[in-house]
């Protein structure tokens, strides 16, 4: 069996993540990863919402650096 890149793991963490955003109404995707920052991009309803700031830190942010401890930072791009 392979060992999943840096990358897949991210992007499997994150799905488990989308059906909570998807019942609001909203998505995030993953647009980018440097170094240990990971980059995300908010869609639907969540694109301006003021809760995203709490979401990306607070649900996102943790449960990524819970699954892959060596991330650093999640933040929001546009």
């Amino acid at each position: 069996m392979t060992e999943k890149t840096f990358e897949q793991r991210v992007q499997d963490s994150i799905d488990t993540i989308r059906p909570m955003l998807q019942n609001d109404g909203g998505d995030c995707e993953l647009v980018a990863i440097e170094g240990n920052v990971v980059k995300i991009r908010f869609r639907g309803a969540c694109q301006g919402c003021p809760g995203a700031a709490m979401t990306l830190k607070m649900g996102i942010e943790r449960r990524l650096r819970e699954d892959i401890p060596e991330i650093e930072e999640v933040v929001a791009v546009r």
